[in-house]
């Protein structure tokens, strides 16, 4: 396997953090502390940003797959000599398990090389880099190890090959892998001050120790629908991506991978949106249990606040920071030369009035573990229903984030038709008389403007903007949430439309014009025929999708429609969202042939407790 693609990468994560390891063995992103901290290791942006590899020294093949049930990553390389295996985690405390994983990991990246065959032999170059490849630190040998410091990160690398230090604050050796030896490395981070050196434990027992504490999280998440292997790998790609200490699920690992190379679409997406929410929870329900869904909602009162007249934030950090001005940094090349690289997101700033729904949408499906209701929670539905009403007329930036102008956009509008929806279902919970009434009188005026000025007669499609004849697949979320069934015959037409403007080979781009597939607008195509009774075409297009993952069974935000090349940051939860909860979809028309909406969950349907 020739690494260069995003595909080519394989995801390793502690519940604070991921590393990205390509399919020769080079650890080329790693953010220590934090998602969004500053990488020490960030070639996956530009070749001087740091790195850390472990390959053969001849020519080799790859085969690469996670061990059973866990993002412990094991990658064989076959050459002539021999063949080797390298295992790759990063490390959980020491004895977590179940839903304690990744609340205090020690921060500590291991890698193993054991001899499978043969002698083989073996090149390791490590070469730091701080601050997105800003600085170069002195590598200082103490005792058994190498220290690097830089600024606030310190990083402490032990290996059981003696490494010679260069002139240019890297370090490597050779050496030979013969079969039944094995030879370890680890590397530890801890900030510069205030803390102990970082601990590096024994890289056997923790790989055994990490392969434990994931597999006895997967043992409490017994996903009983079709395609579990599928939702069950999902699963743990977005457990992979959730900070534990709070319980937010970031959009994705990375910043500034590309949604066209050579474009200026490049964003960060270590952070949390409260758009994706209701989708999040949802595929959480479904794949996981209660535990990481409470969690989630409590994340959310507590980023939101108490809320005032101001728009709603629209996204947050992992502890629910507000500010997330965009920097560019102009010392990265970019991925395969595709600039600029940014860290933080000016999205934080916009106007999206579809957080509304999905975050009253996310209450409704916990209505049974939030009730009756916490004096903060019962404050915060209130207020989201309270500004669907008011905001609903507004236009905004949209579900896609449009930078520098707003329309009225359609799926904006079902969302507030959606927060007001589910206010009036909370009934006397959630307000008295008169405001139940207002809240009615709002959903059904909402309603009806959407069917008159979102729909297009020339098209025979309902569109992206109010009285407009641009498609959009962002309009596939209507029965998804209740809003039509879709058997409606408007709505079987849209998909039509849809599919037949936007779609190529099973992919869906979001409009006319968008560069590549958008994996989760396939994911909903699925749900749509699934729904309207086409249930054969809808597992097929499912099984399409499922197929179009890497070698590891990850996914990127979008894939290229004609190179089938994964594009965008990687991996990325709302892909893998999308696929849990069309899986979801299946399993629940299979059981109920005549559901054509999603908007409630299906009666019938109890996910695992435990």
């Amino acid at each position: 396997m020739e690494s260069g693609q995003i595909s080519d990468y394989g995801f390793l994560a502690d519940g604070r953090t991921a590393a990205l390891v390509d399919a020769s063995g080079s650890v080329n992103w790693w953010c220590p502390g934090r998602f969004d901290a500053p990488s020490v290791f960030g070639r996956l942006l530009d070749d001087g940003a740091g790195h850390w590899s472990i390959r053969p020294e001849v020519d080799f093949t790859v085969e690469r797959s996670y061990l059973e049930d866990t993002l412990v990553l094991r990658t064989v390389f076959r050459t002539a000599q021999g063949e080797v295996a390298l295992t790759d985690a990063l490390a959980f405390e020491p004895g977590s398990r179940g839903h304690d994983i990744g609340m205090h990991p020690p921060q500590v990246l291991v890698r193993s090389v054991q001899g499978l065959s043969g002698a083989v032999p073996m090149r390791v170059h490590y070469r730091p880099r701080f601050e997105y490849g800003r600085t170069i630190a002195y590598l200082v040998e103490r005792e058994d190890m190498l220290e690097a410091i830089a600024g606030a990160a310190r990083l402490t690398f032990r290996s059981s090959v003696r490494l010679a230090c260069g002139d240019d604050g890297d370090a490597a050796a050779t050496f030979t892998v013969r079969a039944g030896t094995t030879h370890n490395f680890s590397l530890g981070y801890a900030p510069t001050y205030d803390a102990p050196l970082p601990e590096v434990p024994d890289a056997d027992q923790t790989i055994a120790d990490t392969v434990a504490g994931w597999r006895s999280w997967a043992e409490d998440h017994d996903y009983q629908g079709l395609y579990a292997e599928q939702v069950r790998r999902s699963g743990l790609v977005v457990q992979g991506m959730t900070y534990r200490p709070s319980g937010a699920v970031v959009a994705s690992v990375t910043t500034s991978l590309p949604e066209k190379l050579g474009g200026d679409r490049n964003y960060d997406y270590r952070y949390v949106w409260v758009r994706d929410f209701s989708h999040t929870l949802r595929a959480l329900w479904r794949s996981a249990c209660f535990d990481e869904v409470r969690r989630q909602f409590a994340w959310l009162g507590r980023a939101m606040g108490r809320i005032g007249d101001q728009p709603v934030p629209i996204m947050y950090g992992v502890l629910g920071e507000r500010d997330l001005t965009e920097h560019r940094l102009d010392q990265l090349g970019g991925y395969r030369d595709s600039p600029p690289v940014v860290t933080g997101n000016d999205a934080w700033r916009q106007r999206q009035n579809d957080i509304y729904g999905a975050a009253m949408d996310a209450a409704w499906l916990m209505r049974d573990q939030l009730e009756p209701f916490d004096p903060d929670v019962y404050h915060l539905l209130r207020v989201l229903a309270d500004q669907a009403e008011q905001d609903w007329k507004q236009p905004d930036a949209g579900m896609w984030e449009e930078r520098g102008v707003q329309h009225h956009h359609v799926s904006s509008k079902v969302e507030c038709w959606v927060a007001l929806d589910r206010a009036v279902r909370f009934g006397d919970q959630l307000g008295g008389p008169q405001d139940l009434a207002r809240w009615t009188a709002a959903r059904d005026e909402v309603r009806a403007a959407i069917l008159e000025r979102g729909w297009s007669d020339r098209l025979q499609s309902y569109t992206g903007i109010f009285d407009s004849d641009e498609l959009d697949a962002s309009v596939l979320v209507m029965p998804l949430v209740g809003f039509v069934r879709a058997d409606d015959p408007r709505m079987r037409s849209t998909v039509r439309a849809v599919e037949r403007r936007l779609s190529h080979d099973g992919l869906l781009r979001r409009w006319d014009g968008d560069p590549a597939g958008f994996v989760i607008c396939s994911f909903w195509l699925v749900s749509c025929l699934a729904l309207a009774g086409e249930r054969d075409r809808a597992h097929e297009l499912f099984r399409d999708l499922a197929g179009r993952v890497n070698d590891l069974g990850l996914f990127a935000e979008q894939i290229d429609q004609q190179t089938g090349e994964q594009l965008g940051n990687f991996p990325q939860a709302f892909s893998h969202i999308g696929l849990i909860n069309a899986a979801g979809v299946l399993t629940d028309v299979e059981q109920d042939p005549t559901l054509r909406d999603c908007g409630m969950p299906p009666a019938h349907f109890t996910p695992t407790r435990r």
